[in-house]
């Protein structure tokens, strides 16, 4: 479902290759940092940009 705005947590765990549990874990924490930010978050699911930024996904290349 690459053309939705949040990932489930069952697509985190997929993405990274994790238990579903441990992905509810990187979940809240990746809200929690939307929060403190002053953004509105959804339980159980994680802006699909933010998530890619905070992970491997977002790094630039450099060469």
């Amino acid at each position: 479902m690459e053309n939705t705005s949040f990932m489930r947590v069952e697509e985190v765990a997929q993405e990274l290759g994790v238990s579903k549990s441990y992905a509810y874990k990187i979940v809240q924490r990746l809200n929690a940092e939307l929060k403190e930010k002053g953004m509105l978050t959804i339980s159980g699911r994680v802006n699909r940009k933010y998530f890619m930024e905070r992970t491997c996904y977002g790094a630039e290349r450099k060469e």
